[in-house]
């Protein structure tokens, strides 16, 4: 089987490549292992200057004009006129968004796993029966997480992650909140983030500033002075890739997570998945085509870089920047959208 671009990876970025191709007038093939398309381990939250916007409002399941941030030395309260920040459901997310890349004339298989990548092949193994084919294809899209088999071929390490640690239980606080704290934390923080009939707790830090074990201690300790007993549910992890070191290599390309481009100083991943899968579609579909909004995309990411390798020094220095930068936000003189990966 021959096929003209083959889309690793049915996440957000992976499904926003394969619809772009499709409206295109290229039918791209996406390739998933797992059976359903959708499930990650997220908080759920979108911004406004990202992405909700670009999201059908029946997917926003709650949008917050108001922002809590807690420090150490301060509990602040950021409002707008409009959402700074919405949550939505993955699952609901990553099924409009296959559905709008089928309807354009994406073909999509779930349940397939690929084995091998060799010039211009993959070796693909069938989940329900075992059954191995071969798949021949003139491009290759990488959008296959932070664990990236197309990033390994490619041979590109992946050392700077970010962990995230989320709990979804049930119950509604009717407020969104970002809590920095540098001794339970790191570098990193905790949120609590309401959807429909559920909260999203959880924490985010740097893999060099805390390792996984600890951070969700420290969580499980820090919820419960919220009033929150996280012992009697399911925790899930995940490691978020932010080691950015190309994404354009020829007939082969990398978008998202598999691409490093999410931020590694707030984790945020959606919108720079989707915004890297329709930028990899543009350029394949034309050579010619800017990589203007990309290259904005990867000055921000570098942006938060430098702000996560300066505030990972040491943990005085990190307090003041987090106290320095709740301060400035809470004055005005800082922008909650300046935190944003939005181009």
């Amino acid at each position: 089987m021959h096929v003209h671009t083959v889309i690793v990876g049915a996440g957000p970025g992976g499904l926003a490549c394969a619809g772009t191709l499709a409206k295109a007038g290229i039918q791209p093939l996406v390739l998933e292992r797992k059976e359903t398309v959708g499930p990650k381990v997220c908080a759920g939250g979108i911004t406004w200057g990202g992405l909700i916007s670009r999201v059908p409002k029946e997917l926003a399941e709650k949008s917050f004009p108001e922002q809590y941030i807690r420090t150490p030395l301060q509990k602040i309260c950021i409002k707008e006129p409009t959402p700074i920040i919405a949550t939505v459901n993955r699952e609901r997310l990553g099924q409009h968004m296959a559905s709008t890349a089928v309807d354009a004339g994406a073909e999509l298989r779930c349940g397939v796993m690929v084995r091998k990548i060799e010039n211009g092949s993959l070796l693909l193994r069938n989940r329900a029966d075992g059954k191995e084919e071969v798949l021949h294809f003139d491009y290759l899209v990488g959008a296959d997480g932070s664990s990236s088999l197309v990033r390994r071929h490619l041979g590109l390490a992946a050392e700077r992650l970010g962990i995230g640690i989320n709990y979804q239980i049930p119950g509604d606080t009717g407020r969104m909140e970002w809590h920095l704290n540098t001794r339970q934390f790191g570098n990193g923080y905790a949120w609590i983030f309401p959807h429909a009939t559920s909260i999203s707790i959880g924490a985010y830090a740097a893999k060099e500033t805390m390792d996984a074990g600890r951070l969700k201690k420290n969580l499980i300790d820090w919820a419960a002075g919220q009033g929150f007993d996280l012992r009697r549910h399911k925790a899930r992890a995940e490691y978020i890739n932010y080691d950015f070191r190309g994404w354009n290599f020829g007939r082969s390309f990398l978008v998202g997570d598999a691409a490093g481009l999410a931020s590694g100083l707030t984790g945020e991943g959606i919108y720079p998945a989707i915004l890297s899968g329709e930028e990899v579609a543009r350029t394949i579909a034309d050579a010619s085509h800017s990589p203007a909004v990309m290259n904005s995309l990867i000055r921000n990411h570098a942006r938060h870089s430098r702000m996560v390798k300066l505030s990972g020094k040491s943990r005085f220095l990190n307090a003041i920047l987090a106290e320095l930068v709740t301060l400035g936000l809470r004055s005005g003189m800082i922008r909650f959208n300046k935190l944003e990966m939005a181009v």
